[in-house]
Formats: C-alpha cells, sequence, structure tokens
C-alpha cells in the first residue's frame, strides 16, 4: 500500500454515512442499490461515497457486468489497527510506568511513618 494510504483510510471513515456502509458490508457483500436502500440520498451520492472507499482501498468492486457486489477489504482495516495499536500500546506502557512510580512513592510515605 501507498504510503498515504493510512490517511486516505482515516479520512474515508471520517464520514458518518461511509462507516456505516463499512459496517453492513462486514457482515455481507452487496451491491450498490442494496447499499443504497437505507439512506436518503440519491444513487449518485451513493457512487461518491463509494468511490471515497474505493480509493482508499477500503472496499472493491470486481470488474464484470452490474450489478456487481461491492467487497469489503479488510487489508485496510488491518493497517489501520495496527496503527492504533501500536500506539495503544506505548500508551499502556505509559501507563504502567505510571503506575509504578505512584505505588513506589505510596511504598515510600508508608515506610516513613
Amino acid at each position: 500500500m501507498p504510503p498515504d494510504t493510512l490517511s486516505k483510510v482515516f479520512s474515508a471513515l471520517a464520514d458518518p454515512t461511509r462507516r456505516d456502509m463499512v459496517a453492513r458490508l462486514s457482515v455481507a457483500d452487496a451491491t450498490v442499490n442494496q447499499l443504497a436502500e437505507p439512506y436518503r440520498m440519491s444513487l449518485q451520492a451513493v457512487y461518491k461515497h463509494l468511490r471515497v472507499l474505493e480509493d482508499a482501498g477500503v472496499v472493491r468492486r470486481p470488474p464484470g457486468p452490474q450489478p456487481r457486489p461491492v467487497r469489503l477489504e479488510t487489508a485496510a482495516l488491518d493497517l489501520m489497527d495496527e496503527w492504533i495499536e501500536r500506539y495503544r500500546r506505548r500508551a499502556e506502557e505509559r501507563y504502567q510506568r505510571l503506575d509504578r512510580v505512584v505505588a513506589a512513592m505510596t511504598e515510600d510515605e508508608e515506610d516513613q511513618r
């Protein structure tokens, strides 16, 4: 994946409609018309949302005759997950170090009493 893919994925998923599409596609593939059903927007607007998701590599429509199913690409989600997990792990390590410092300080205070 190109280096700016992560930014594209986060940007694409910043929109609630696109996140909802991803949630629905996590259950099953769907055609564009099926994806458009619950939204009060034109089919053209749905295609614009799908284009953003496709450009980010979040979904794919295989070439072929219409109607083509829209599929979720888990590699883009894996990329996000790796990025989030890396920083979550760092934050947890920092908090664990802080907990050890606080515990040591508390122990020192109790020893001085």
